[in-house]
């Protein structure tokens, strides 16, 4: 009998393998496809390896900015797609010797829960059955693709994972879905010279993020090329042909080589018993906020909670969770957990945005500067402004910030942390930061 069987091997699931195999406990994973799970295998890693060719390729061409004459500028996406390959087999590689070296038994098959309860948990694998006295369910989510007419077994329409898996890009493009996903591929298509169209049934792109900030993201993008259809309804889709409505409910429609459907993810919840334990399920199965379900032994961590779909959310689930089990006081909160569009350039947020808190009843102040107000910024972003955003309580507590301008993932780490351990703008402002670096701006917006 095991200590912890854990079901999916992705960022909650490999994370809190390790960290309780560490702790002594004996655990077992199961992972079907390849340790990593979606974010390292057709999401995050094979994405952003996309998106840094694409920025070299910006760079490249943009170089007389910066005083440098290159000679003649190409790009070959075979190549471009077999580093992509090779990232994420090192990665994967680097985790199966972390399970090795924590002594986690992981098993390559499909698990099926065949009983769970407060006396333990029995999983079926290829036939043979193990038991544990705890389990975390780690499944991940899915694409959800929506019955529009016309999709089903249409080879023009592709998901993030087919999309990744090509070789060659589409002469042209229409995105389905102008959120994190879909933005990020139109990036690397507009940025290698394929014509993009976006269709966003809501307002703006990016939902859920800072309103400012994604309109001027979508501005710097439509200067490039891309075409934006805000507030426009799919209705169907004929071979490459994509009809919708327009917001005065005009038939319009466009035509593109393939057509990436990007209007979100949905945990998945079936095929491999779940059904067969009594846990609460809505969206997403429920959870408090020690990750545990309906059944106190039996946690699940990750998109499969339908709550926060991101990998740095999913590992910190995990982290939680094991710790409940370790008996380790620790909770999970959601206050400060970031979110970055790999754009060129980038998009970094975390906390509440202006809309959030207006609507929360929130009695707050905004912060604002340009980029350009960071030395470090200017020196190597020619030609571009950006904005940092901070939303501040009436008493001067940091609630949000929101950043558009590259490196800005790399420091919105910071304001996490500010907002996390519930800084007010004077203790930012007594904060030493580097000079020059772009993180500065966090500084100097506070004034």
């Amino acid at each position: 009998m095991y200590d912890l069987a854990i079901i999916g091997g992705g960022p909650a699931g490999y994370v809190a393998a390790e960290k309780a195999a560490v702790a002594g406990l004996n655990v077992v994973l199961f992972e079907k496809r390849e340790l990593g799970g979606v974010c390292l295998n057709e999401g995050c890693i094979p994405t952003k390896t996309l998106l840094y060719s694409a920025k070299m390729y910006d760079h490249a061409t943009g170089s007389k900015k910066y005083g440098i004459t290159a000679g003649e500028v190409a790009f070959e996406y075979k190549k471009i797609a077999d580093r992509k390959t090779k990232v994420v087999r090192k990665l994967v590689a680097g985790i199966k010797m972390k399970m090795e070296a924590a002594n986690v038994a992981v098993v390559r098959g499909e698990a099926v829960i065949e009983r769970g309860d407060a006396t333990g948990v029995a999983i079926m694998c290829d036939g043979q059955c193990y038991e544990a006295e705890k389990m975390l369910i780690c499944t991940g989510s899915e694409a959800f693709v929506p019955p529009v007419p016309g999709v089903e077994g249409n080879d023009a329409v592709l998901t993030n994972r087919e999309m990744l898996a090509l070789n060659e890009l589409p002469a042209s493009l229409v995105v389905i879905g102008g959120g994190v996903i879909g933005m990020e591929f139109a990036s690397l298509c507009n940025s290698l010279g394929i014509p993009v169209t976006v269709i966003e049934m809501m307002p703006e792109i990016l939902g859920g993020m800072d309103k400012e900030v994604s309109e001027m993201l979508r501005g710097i993008y439509a200067k490039r090329g891309v075409k934006f259809c805000l507030q426009c309804k799919v209705t169907r889709i004929e071979g490459n042909v994509v009809h919708y409505t327009d917001a005065d409910g005009c038939e319009l429609q466009c035509e593109a080589e393939k057509i990436l459907m990007s209007i979100g993810r949905r945990p998945v919840l079936k095929g491999y018993g779940l059904e067969n334990i009594a846990v609460d399920v809505e969206r997403g199965i429920k959870v408090n906020e020690v990750m545990q379900t309906s059944l106190p032994n039996i946690y699940a961590a990750g998109d499969v909670t339908g709550f926060s779909m991101l990998a740095h959310t999913a590992s910190r689930e995990a982290e939680v969770a094991v710790n409940h089990i370790l008996g380790v006081k620790d909770i999970m909160e959601y206050n400060a957990v970031p979110g970055v569009v790999y754009t060129n350039p980038e998009m970094a947020s975390v906390g509440l945005t202006e809309e959030q808190a207006a609507a929360a009843g929130v009695e707050y102040r905004v912060h604002k500067l340009p980029m350009t107000y960071s030395g470090r910024f200017v020196a190597e972003n020619e030609g571009v402004m950006g904005l940092c955003k901070a939303v501040v309580s009436a008493d001067g507590k940091i609630l949000g910030v929101h950043i558009l301008g590259n490196s800005s993932s790399e420091f919105i780490c910071a304001a996490c942390m500010a907002i996390a351990g519930g800084f007010t703008v004077e203790q930012l402002e007594r904060t030493v930061f580097p000079h020059p670096t772009v993180s500065e701006i966090l500084k100097e917006v506070m004034v």
